[in-house]
This record gives C-alpha cells, sequence and structure tokens, in this order.
C-alpha cells in the first residue's frame, strides 16, 4: 500500500535522576558527596533508507516514546545513556511540525540521519552539585524531560522525470513500455490511484526514476480529482513529460488539454511551469493523430514535441535518448525544500512566566523555564527544596508575585504541586 503522508508525535527519553550519596570507606576521613549523575535519555532519530517507498509503518503505530537514561550510581557513577530511537524514512520525506506548520527539514540521501526531538540531560548527583566548603549537602537532580513534538511526514518521490496528464491519456502504457513497471493498465478513468515508479534505461547504459501520477483534471490545484493529492510528488522532477491523447480517443482537444493541465501546474506552485518540458504526442497510431499534431503545432510552435504510441512503441527509444541526456546537462540536483539554517532543529520555547488566579481563587504559575524546573527538582530532601526556593527568587518569581498581589500564606499551585508563598 503506497502512504503517502502520516501524522504521528514522538517524545524524547527523559534523562537519568541523579542520587544522594556520600562516600563510607575505612580510612577516608570525611568522604563526602559521591551521588552519580543520571544518564541522558534517548533522541528521536529519522534515518535514509532508500529500500524503503512508502509511510506505511506511521500509519499502524502513531507514537513514539524514547527510554528514560539511567539513574545514577554510588562512588559517582554516570547513569548509562539510553539507546536512540531510530526511525527510517524513505527518501524524500518531508518533516513538518504539525502544531506551527513550520518546516523541519528534508531528508534526501541514504544514510542521512537527524536528531528531531532531543533527549533530556541526566540529572546531576550530589557529587556534581557539592561545593567547596560545603560536602554534606543532600541536594540532586532529577533527569530532564525528553523534548515532545507532534509530527507530520510527507513523501515528495524522488523522480527524475514525471508524467502528467488528463485521465486515460496513456501515462500507464507509456511508463509501461518506458521502464519494467506494470501497472494497472484499463480504458477508464483515474485506472491509476497511486504514482507508480519505474527505471528507464538507454542503450549506453544510462538510466534514469520515472514517476506515473494518477490522471489530473480541471481544478486539480484546488483539490478536485485524484491527482490532486499527489501533485507533490511532481515538486522535485527535473523533467516533466506531458502526455497528449493526439488520437482524440474520447473526442478531446488536444490543444484545450494541454492549456488544462498547464495552468493546473501554475496554480499548484513550486515553479513547476518553469521545468523542462516535453509534450509527448500519444496514440499516433489512431487515424486523426496526424492531423491533429499538425494542428497542435501551429497553435504551439515553440513547444518541444515528439510524437509517440504506446501501442506500436513509436518514438520511444528517442523520448528516453532525449531525456537522459537532458539529464546529464541539468545535472544530479533535486529540487528539494529549503534546509533551515540551523544544523539541527531546536524547539523554541517560551521561557515566560504567566500567574493566574484560578476558578477557586487558588495562585497559579505557569511557564516552560519553571515548570521544567519543578520537573528536575527532588522535594525529598530540605536541600533540594532550599535550592529550589533560590532558584525561583533568582528567576524573579518572587518578585512577579508581589507585583501580581500575592500575599504572605497564600497558596502558590505550579503543575500538580502545591507550596505556600513566604517572603
Amino acid at each position: 500500500m503506497f502512504i503517502d503522508s502520516a501524522r504521528i508525535e514522538i517524545e524524547a527519553g527523559v534523562g537519568g535522576n541523579g542520587i544522594v550519596a556520600f562516600r563510607r570507606e575505612s580510612f577516608v576521613e570525611m568522604g563526602g558527596p559521591y551521588g552519580g549523575s543520571g544518564g541522558r535519555g534517548a533522541n528521536i532519530v529519522f534515518e535514509v533508507d532508500e529500500g524503503l517507498r512508502t509511510l506505511l509503518d506511521f500509519s499502524y503505530k502513531k507514537k513514539y516514546i524514547g527510554e528514560a537514561g539511567e539513574n545514577g550510581r554510588n562512588k559517582s557513577q554516570h547513569g548509562h545513556a539510553a539507546k536512540d530511537v531510530i526511525l527510517k524514512v524513505p527518501p524524500g520525506t518531508v518533516l513538518i511540525n504539525d502544531t506551527t506548520n513550520e518546516f523541519i527539514c528534508d531528508l534526501i540521501h541514504h544514510g542521512e540521519k537527524k536528531i528531531i526531538a532531543k533527549g533530556g540531560r541526566g540529572g546531576r548527583g550530589n557529587f556534581a552539585l557539592a561545593k567547596a566548603g560545603r560536602h554534606a549537602l543532600e541536594i540532586c537532580e532529577n533527569g530532564e524531560p525528553g523534548e515532545f513534538l507532534n509530527l507530520r511526514l510527507e513523501l515528495k518521490l524522488l523522480a527524475d522525470v514525471g508524467l502528467v496528464g488528463l485521465p486515460s491519456v496513456g501515462k500507464s502504457s507509456l511508463i509501461s513500455v518506458m521502464s519494467s513497471v506494470r501497472p494497472k493498465i484499463a480504458q477508464y478513468h483515474f485506472t491509476t490511484l497511486v504514482p507508480n515508479l519505474g527505471v528507464s534505461k538507454t542503450n549506453d547504459g544510462r538510466s534514469f526514476v520515472i514517476a506515473d501520477l494518477p490522471g489530473l483534471i480541471e481544478g486539480a490545484a484546488q483539490g478536485k480529482g485524484l491527482g490532486h493529492q499527489f501533485l507533490k510528488h511532481i515538486e522535485r522532477t527535473k523533467i516533466i513529460l506531458h502526455i497528449i491523447d493526439m488520437g482524440s480517443f474520447e473526442g478531446r482537444n488536444p490543444i484545450i488539454d494541454y492549456d488544462i493541465i498547464n495552468k493546473e501546474l501554475v496554480e499548484y506552485g513550486f515553479d513547476l511551469e518553469s521545468r523542462k518540458q516535453i509534450v509527448l504526442a500519444n496514440k499516433m497510431d489512431l487515424p486523426n493523430a496526424k492531423e491533429n499534431l499538425e494542428q497542435f503545432k501551429i497553435s504551439y510552435s515553440n513547444v518541444e514535441i515528439i510524437p509517440v504510441s504506446a501501442i506500436t512503441k513509436e518514438g520511444i527509444d528517442l523520448v528516453i535518448l532525449k531525456v537522459a541526456d537532458l539529464l546529464d546537462e541539468i545535472g544530479n540536483i533535486f529540487h528539494i525544500s529549503e534546509q533551515p539554517k540551523r544544523k539541527l532543529y531546536k524547539f523554541e520555547y517560551d521561557n515566560g512566566i504567566d500567574i493566574y488566579r484560578d476558578e477557586a481563587g487558588d495562585i497559579n504559575i505557569r511557564g516552560f523555564e519553571i515548570e521544567r524546573l519543578v520537573k528536575m527538582t527532588n522535594f525529598n530532601t530540605f536541600d533540594n527544596i532550599r535550592r529550589f526556593a533560590n532558584t525561583l527568587k533568582t528567576m524573579g518569581v518572587y518578585d512577579l508575585l508581589e507585583e501580581f498581589g500575592v500575599e504572605p500564606g497564600e497558596l502558590i499551585i505550579v503543575m500538580d504541586y502545591e507550596f505556600q508563598y513566604d517572603q
């Protein structure tokens, strides 16, 4: 089954917790803190696998969660980092933040890897947090939460050449004689329901990938018909082979057909009208084909036209050779989405602090940094609680509460924790 889009959730692993421990060994005076730090949580990594041709796997599993890092151990031993989660995708997969619609990256080359969600760092143990002259501190950190993202995956086929045209103009028949692919061929509209990929070869050993797209109709760029959802697969093509039914088998006018498809390519965007285009005048074995071709040449004297027939194979070798020569001139450069300036995608969080009263009259505090602090604080020891309070002061939370008019003794709620405000 060909699936070219998917929506998933990814959540990198939380870092391992640091621990509180002390060195207790014979003949070691004043051993001091000895608790190790936690290991990093698992990253969510996307890797290109040229053996894949569809996003089918992501239609069955919608959520991917990385493992947590290992907790720290005694004797200042760090916990192990969790093994990264590797998600393999076909070449040409585009990753988009489904919440903000922000472009993340375009994965093209086999073996290419991108870290999309970073695992949380491990929390520090009291060995790492100890300060000079303060060796009895019972402080440590919990692991940092991993990054979370609603992700949209879109596959845009990496084909050198794209076949476009109205339904039943012979695209599937042509790709079957130009390559080894054997698509379903029948005399009714929309026989082709998904793109077909084939490899064409010249007599001198050159080859290129060709894609047969489902038939387009007028209004396809606005979502009509079957072809609209596959127009994205032509974005990367270097050459467009525009198939025209020159035999007027269904009473069509080849000139009108040509105008309809070109209008849809322009309206779809991505500068498709500027791509090298060759018109394949198909069905030249039919009685009216030659007369229609002459009329077409009069209307479009500046268009490159090659008469062909999928039945008699007239002109097929010429087309394959012509396309191979053009691809040599264009070079091995695909039309890819603009890459972000940053090497790896980094989440942009709102670090602001929001203070408000809920319906019950309680004071609530929200904000990424303060919620991160709560998650990484171990509230089981007095030293950790005092460190948490000092960090709030450093962040300016106490000043904001005073400006908000909070009175000493009032209840403060941060996530699932309740604190009593005391200046």
